[in-house]
């Protein structure tokens, strides 16, 4: 497969290099130092397109790849407020995108255990929630996609919990968010649940970028051939 590589920065690298052992071609890089001269021809010599950028340039990189018809996987986090009009756009193109707040395997089960969790805390209501993100001092969006979906999945299954809020202490309703911003910290995530007589936490902890790359990848040779909007909900289903 030819894999065009739209945001160059650590995990664009580590996408490259674990591409390359999995015998695919890079068939080009750009990111905002040379992305002028990313043209449709060049943007088209790609099967698919891996964009891990920045939020400010990630819905225009989509549209530019699903007026082209190249399937584009996006690891940029901090866009989803504009998701429907992304998403009109990819259905009135006919094209493909596949997006993620994580592509880690691991971090998918995590979100699912959250999940079954929060559900059966939602039964002992003498447990309270907190959400704990830690994350390198250049990630961009605060909380991080993987701390809002998190978030989400919580306020799901519990009745307790109507929305989210960045700060360790929130009103009745509200599930408070904690999130910091330290040295290259790749990513950790906590689900804390606290009672008067003792706590339980659930936490996923990153050890560097390739579990997310790997996952990029993944979802890359999974879209080969499909349209539509997916997440990694379906490729893990198969």
């Amino acid at each position: 497969m030819r894999i065009g590589l739209l945001g160059y920065g650590k995990m664009g690298r580590v996408i490259e290099e674990l591409a390359r052992e999995r015998g695919h071609v890079i068939a080009w890089v750009a990111d905002r130092d040379n992305r002028t001269a990313l043209d449709a021809e060049k943007l088209r010599s790609a099967d698919v397109v891996i964009e891990f950028s920045t939020p400010d340039a990630a819905v225009e990189n989509i549209r530019f790849c699903a007026e082209n018809k190249v399937p584009v996987v996006v690891g940029t986090t901090g866009w989803y407020a504009r998701f429907a009009e992304v998403k009109e756009c990819i259905q009135q193109e006919g094209a493909a995108l596949f997006y993620a707040t994580n592509f880690s395997i691991g971090v998918n089960i995590f979100w699912q255990m959250n999940r079954i969790l929060a559900g059966i805390m939602n039964e002992h209501t003498q447990y309270s929630a907190l959400l704990e993100e830690i994350h390198h001092i250049h990630k961009l969006d605060e909380p991080s996609g993987t701390g809002i979906t998190t978030a989400e999945g919580i306020i799901a299954e519990h009745d307790s919990y109507t929305q989210w809020a960045l700060g360790a202490e929130q009103a009745v309703g509200t599930l408070p968010v904690a999130s910091l911003r330290e040295g290259e910290v790749p990513g950790t995530h906590r689900v804390v649940w606290t009672s008067a007589e003792d706590r339980i936490v659930l936490e996923h902890e990153a050890f560097g970028r390739k579990g997310f790359a790997s996952g990029a990848i993944l979802a890359a040779e999974w879209l080969a051939g499909k349209k539509g909007v997916f997440t990694m909900n379906d490729l893990l289903k198969g």
